[in-house]
């Protein structure tokens, strides 16, 4: 599933291109990828809507700001996909809902598993929208201070791994990018929260800033299926020191990479760097 640095890149890359531009048509090949309002509701209300200038994104949520205070949102989920692209361009094989816009070039939504969501909604009306309105603060935001961290997970009585995915605690924060933070702090995926030293939080806080910039610096990371919004593939996946790397060596000691099972989600991590204590 992308993740706050890949859906942050898909957000800048098509802001790049939609900016002004108004939507003329809407084929929508697959209707149930909208979750509301009804379908020729929701082609209706966007017909003559111009895109915004900013964009935004909140956790893993898409934020495309129309004209008339409405505002496109959009979950990827695990195979979605938004692209900016000349009408021309050979149509994807599981493109599910194509706008048109008035420079003659589409928006496409495609989704190969069809888990993807796509909804229109009032803009002050967002964060009240279920899956946005219990989220947790941004890692690259001033509300998430070391103090803050350090405070959360002394309260909750929980493996560390879980808890860094909980979108109520830390928004945006995946798989990938919570492994990579917890091998940079050298804490392993089911250590308790509450059990880590102050030290061992400050550095785990640190990591997970670092990590998430810099997977925005490198466009985010493509495995199978994740592009930004002009189709471009990432590169932090050259970066990568733990994560879809079991039993290759540890950058840090040379021993093989692990892969255990936590929370029903693989983890990756280093037995000799990062100890259970």
């Amino acid at each position: 599933m992308p993740e706050l640095p890949e859906v942050e890149t898909v957000v800048r890359s098509l802001e790049a291109h939609l900016a002004g531009l108004t939507v003329t048509g809407v084929n929508l090949l697959k209707p149930e990828v909208i979750r509301s309002p009804k379908s020729e509701e929701f082609i209706e209300l966007l017909i003559g809507k111009a895109f915004l200038k900013k964009l935004g994104r909140r956790g893993k949520y898409i934020l495309l700001h129309l004209s008339d205070n409405l505002t496109l949102v959009a979950h990827l989920r695990m195979t979605g996909r938004l692209i900016y692209c000349e009408a021309e361009f050979p149509l994807e094989k599981h493109t599910h809902v194509i706008f048109l816009l008035d420079n003659g070039k589409h928006l496409r939504f495609a989704d190969v598993r069809r888990f993807g969501r796509l909804q229109l909604i009032a803009t002050p009306k967002i964060m009240e929208l279920s899956g946005i309105k219990d989220l947790g603060p941004e890692p690259l935001e001033p509300e998430f201070t070391r103090e803050f961290f350090k405070r959360e997970i002394r309260r909750r009585r929980t493996r560390i791994k879980p808890l860094l995915l909980d979108q109520s605690f830390i928004a945006g924060l995946g798989n990938i990018y919570a492994d990579e933070a917890l091998f940079r702090a050298k804490v392993h995926p089911e250590r308790l929260a509450p059990d880590l030293t102050s030290r061992e939080a400050a550095g785990l806080h640190k990591a997970i800033v670092e990590v998430i910039s810099e997977g925005i610096e490198h466009r985010g990371t493509s495995f199978r299926d994740y592009v930004d919004g002009e189709g471009r593939s990432g590169s932090f996946q050259n970066h990568l020191k733990v994560y879809n790397r079991e039993n290759l060596p540890c950058s840090h000691c040379g021993k093989p990479i692990s892969r255990i099972k936590v929370a029903g989600r693989s983890s990756y991590y280093c037995s000799s760097c990062q100890k259970t204590k």
